[in-house]
Formats: C-alpha cells, sequence, structure tokens
C-alpha cells in the first residue's frame, strides 16, 4: 500500500491499516524522534516495542557521524529499545562507502570527525589520517560532537584548497540536544566552504541525498519501508528522493507552520504527534465543498486565508491534516506566512 512520494502532494494520505502492518521496515531517525540529548522522546520506548512485537523490523538511521553503531545500539537499550549494531545506519558508513568507490584500496582519508567516521573508514579498508600533508587521497567531514577542535578545520580547510576531493557525511546545519538547538555538521562544512572562498563543493551522502537511501536499504533489505522523522529536509525529503513513504512526528524541529509552508518534496505521506502514529490507522483527507474535512474537521484557504472549523471532541491533527490539504491545495509553495496561518493554528490549540 506504498504511494510515490515523488507525485506532488497536496494532502497527507490515509491508511485503513496500522502503519505498522502497512510496512515492513521503519526506517527511523533518531534525534528528535526516538530520543533528545541523553533521554528518549515520551512514548518512544513504548510504541517501538509494539511495533517490534507485531512483526515490524526497526532501522535506525541517523544523519550524526559521531558515533559508531555499536555505540548508538548500546544507548538505544539503555533506554529500553533493544538494538543491535545491524540495525544502525549512519552517514558515515554512506559516506565512507562512497569514499571507497571513488579511490584506491588502502587509499588515506583525512577524517575531520569523530570516532564514528574513523570506524566506518576504517571497516572500508581506508586509512584516516590527520593532517593535509599526510598526502590524503580525499577529505571528510562527520559530526565530531562539541569537542571537535579547530585545528581540524584548518587541516580539512587547507587540503581542500590543494584540490584534495572533498566529502561530507551530512551537511545539517543544526541538531537537536536535550538542551536545545545545536549546531551540526553542516555547520562545520560551512567553514571550510568560506576558507575555499566558496570556490569548492563536497560530495555529499547523508539524508536527503540518495547514498543515505542505498545504504540504508543494502543494510536492511526492507521491501516496504517507511521513513520516520521529525525534519522536513532531510528525513521527509530523503523519502521523497528516495520514492517511498513518510511519516512525520512533532517530537523534533519541525512545528506545524513550518508544515504549512512546506514545498512538494519537504510534505510527509503521514502526520503524527509521535511515535504512536505508527501504531494506528490514518484518516483519509477528504474534499468537502470549497475545503477539506478529516475526522470532522474542516478546512479551507479559499482566498489566501486559511480558516479552520473544529470537530467538537475531535482530534486536533485531523484538523492539521485538513489545513494541510487546504493550504497545500491552494497556491505556490511556501506562500502560507506565520502571520496568516496564525488564527488556523490557534483553532488547533498550536
Amino acid at each position: 500500500m506504498a504511494h510515490s512520494t515523488n507525485d506532488p502532494r497536496t494532502r497527507p494520505a490515509g491508511s485503513p491499516e496500522p502503519l505498522h502492518r502497512a510496512y515492513d521496515t521503519a526506517l527511523l531517525d533518531l534525534d528528535g524522534v526516538v530520543y533528545a540529548g541523553g533521554a528518549a522522546v515520551p512514548h518512544a520506548v513504548a510504541s517501538l516495542a509494539t511495533a517490534r512485537a507485531a512483526g515490524m523490523r526497526l532501522a535506525y538511521v541517523t544523519n550524526n557521524a559521531a558515533r559508531t553503531p555499536r555505540t548508538v545500539a548500546g544507548h538505544l537499550t539503555e533506554l529500553g529499545v533493544p538494538a543491535e549494531p545491524a540495525e544502525v545506519v549512519t552517514s558515515a558508513q554512506a559516506v565512507a562507502r562512497l569514499i571507497a568507490e571513488r579511490v584506491p584500496a588502502g587509499a588515506r582519508v583525512l577524517c575531520a570527525g569523530g570516532e564514528g567516521l574513523r570506524v566506518a573508514l576504517t571497516e572500508r579498508g581506508l586509512t584516516p589520517v590527520d593532517s593535509a600533508d599526510d598526502d590524503p587521497a580525499a577529505v571528510v567531514q562527520g559530526y565530531g560532537g562539541p569537542e571537535l577542535p579547530w585545528g581540524v578545520l584548518t587541516e580539512a580547510a587547507l587540503a581542500v584548497n590543494r584540490g584534495v576531493p572533498w566529502f561530507a557525511s551530512n551537511t545539517d546545519l543544526t541538531i537537536p540536544s536535550g538542551r536545545g538547538i545545536a549546531p551540526g555538521n553542516g555547520a562545520a562544512v560551512e567553514v571550510v566552504r568560506i576558507a575555499s572562498g566558496h570556490t569548492r563543493e563536497p560530495v555529499v551522502a547523508g539524508k536527503p541525498q540518495p547514498p543515505m537511501h542505498r545504504e540504508t536499504v543494502l543494510r536492511t533489505g526492507a521491501r516496504r519501508p517507511l521513513v520516520v522523522g521529525d525534519r522536513l529536509d532531510t528525513d521527509i525529503e530523503g523519502a521523497w528522493a528516495g520514492g517511498v513513504d513518510s511519516l512525520l512526528v512533532f517530537t523534533g524541529v519541525t512545528d506545524p507552520a513550518l508544515l504549512l509552508a512546506a514545498e512538494p518534496r519537504h510534505r510527509p505521506t503521514y502526520l503524527a504527534a509521535d511515535l504512536r502514529g505508527l501504531l494506528v490507522p490514518h484518516p483519509e483527507v477528504t474534499v468537502e465543498g470549497e475545503g477539506f474535512g478529516c475526522g470532522g474537521w474542516w478546512a479551507s484557504a479559499a482566498g489566501g486565508r486559511p480558516v479552520v472549523r473544529p470537530a467538537e471532541g475531535g482530534d486536533p491533527l485531523d484538523g492539521l491534516r485538513a489545513l494541510c490539504a487546504a493550504v497545500w491545495s491552494a497556491g505556490p509553495a511556501g506562500s502560507a506566512d506565520r502571520a496568516a496561518l496564525a488564527p488556523a493554528l490557534a483553532a488547533l490549540g498550536w
């Protein structure tokens, strides 16, 4: 029961079956979906346990290249989500495969990142080095945590300016943490890009780029995958690029206003407050007069003025589904601004 996410999406989809039965594998983002900082996101542990017990395979797919799959699996297990290292797929693994396909076996790679990136390079038979003077065949950047020394970025910039092929695990500018939004690997990539005079661009492996989706499918063998994420520009766009369905949860960086203003490639197949959305059917959004209905809610964006008519005792998420359909169908992507949306979102409780 897959939907083509490469078609222009004008409304969230419905599913008569709970998603954990309609899809064979959940490709789960971690930061902002399963955990935030060191703590599990509310309802994540119980929801994933139920989905696994019902036969859904779980794969943990993260753009964070700092930690090894073994470390990530250990952290998940400590949180109450039993996981094996083989169930974890990182952008470090994706970029290491990409580099190994383009440089000689055993080549030196200047590694501007953490342990997860070094281990992934080594597993591909490559040799991590630390200096631009080590004659690297490639430069790779991956998130190294707040302890990443400035000197590492200096070495990366020197090598890139000498013409060494440049790779990045991902280019997320920010990441969620237990204390708020923090700089991500994309911010470090920008430092090197600035030092190159904006004349160089890295080859990027992580979400939403195709190498990450390829790595995930190769490692999981998923036939009917469902991408689950909190970011429109990585998780949801990555699903769109891979032609698979997606579930957006509101436990991370995306809020309803961002979702309503999303361009087609950033529009998820399904919406849920949190990972409990894996375990339930999803209602259809239907055309009702000059607007759209879902679960008794009604929404319209006629005349460029989004409005919502509440359902007595209904789920506000159904109202958001109807509002998405109204706004996405009404005009160009990104035409909905927060000021115009404020009354409708207030009616939904946001």
